[in-house]
């Protein structure tokens, strides 16, 4: 275990980060580390919670520093991550630097991309005009509802708008700045139900099976298309991920069955025109349909803050970027509604596996990488 002090600040302030256990939702003395970090740098922090059970409640933190007049570059990222499981090779809640790598769960997702922002503050050129945020959730892991939409509420509330915004989550795969995200597709989940009677299997004209019905739904979903994908993103897919009966008796006719399906478009539909589309499809066989939509897609067109962040990474790894919308959902789904935004941060061969760990090298070079952007974006006229 190595937890020693070092002249590396962004390897110090990573393992700061990473000693406070913060499973989601994240609380408490991980929040109080970060804010630790930003006062001495002149921001001002407001931590607050929000929500109540079953999704919350959720603490957070948005912090600013204001220069003069300016654009306003954001940073957002969370705190918050996946329980570790066993099987550890060290404790995932106690740093360890072996080799050229440093361990701890959220090492990478994205703890360290955090550490690698901050410290890239401390180098900033004095003459930069203009706003830095951070907008900070321990709830990006769970169910989001009380985190980053929250905090861009309290961000209304005191008139803060970004003009851009940079999203920590760990998007490179092969090398740090390989890939960079300019959009995500939307997400839906939804509840198929249909009802009939029990009833006794030798006297079916006395019941009502609903398998048959459901089983023909989900047929019909199963042929349909949505589209074939557009310029920037794949086609859109419907996959069934659950069933339901409960039926613990051989001889019974049970009296409702459930499915579950979950779909990912783009920017060809919107949650509620795949809802209303699904409800049709169901309401053939007498089924009902419940949906949550977890987010919108969303398209940052490449220009100004793409090339920003591309130019960084090549000056700074020599590396070419691809921009890319594959994926899973982040809360840059919700970011996107006040302004540009794009996710860049360090590689994520290790998010959410046993042994998280990040290359050290990675840490000193993202901290170079968002100094530029950040220098970039603010440089005066």
């Amino acid at each position: 275990m190595n937890m020693t002090s070092t002249n590396d600040d962004v390897v110090a302030l990573a393992q700061r980060l990473l000693a406070c256990p913060s499973i989601t939702p994240a609380t408490g003395a991980v929040f109080a580390a970060l804010e630790t970090m930003l006062v001495p740098l002149g921001f001002t922090v407001d931590r607050f919670v929000a929500g109540e059970a079953p999704d919350g409640p959720v603490e957070n933190l948005l912090a600013w520093r204001t220069t003069g007049a300016g654009p306003h570059f954001a940073f957002a990222g969370h705190l918050d991550v996946v329980p570790p499981g066993p099987g550890w090779s060290s404790d995932p809640f106690t740093p360890d630097i072996r080799g050229d790598l440093l361990y701890g769960r959220g090492a990478v997702d994205m703890k360290g991309s955090i550490a690698a922002f901050v410290a890239a503050l401390t180098s900033l050129p004095d003459d930069l005009a203009g706003t830095i945020s951070l907008i900070i959730t321990g709830d990006e892991e769970g169910p989001a509802v009380h985190g980053t939409l929250a905090l861009m509420e309290r961000m209304a509330a005191r008139d803060l708008r970004p003009d851009f915004c940079l999203v920590g989550e760990p998007t490179s795969s092969q090398r740090l700045g390989d890939v960079v995200k300019i959009g995500r597709r939307g997400s839906v989940n939804m509840w198929i139900t249909v009802a009939g009677t029990q009833g006794h299997v030798a006297y079916p004209h006395l019941a009502d099976n609903p398998i048959p019905r459901l089983v023909r739904i989900l047929s019909r979903i199963e042929a349909e298309v949505l589209d074939e994908g557009t310029d920037w993103f794949q086609p859109s897919n419907i996959e069934i991920t659950d069933l339901e009966v409960g039926n613990g008796a051989h001889n019974v006719i049970p009296g409702q069955a459930t499915a579950r399906i979950s779909i990912r478009f783009n920017d060809r539909h919107s949650g509620a025109s795949l809802i209303e589309r699904i409800k049709a499809l169901a309401a053939v066989e007498g089924g009902t349909v419940e949906a949550r939509i977890s987010g919108e897609s969303f398209l940052t067109e490449p220009g100004m803050l793409s090339d920003l962040i591309s130019g960084a990474i090549r000056d700074v790894t020599g590396v070419d970027t691809e921009l890319s919308t594959t994926g899973g959902t982040s809360d840059a789904r919700f970011l996107s509604r006040l302004c540009p935004v794009a996710e860049f941060g360090l590689n994520n061969a290790t998010m959410h596996k046993l042994d998280e760990a990040v290359a050290l090298q990675d840490l000193f070079a993202l901290q170079r990488i968002y100094a530029l952007i950040v220098e970039r974006a603010l440089a005066p006229a």
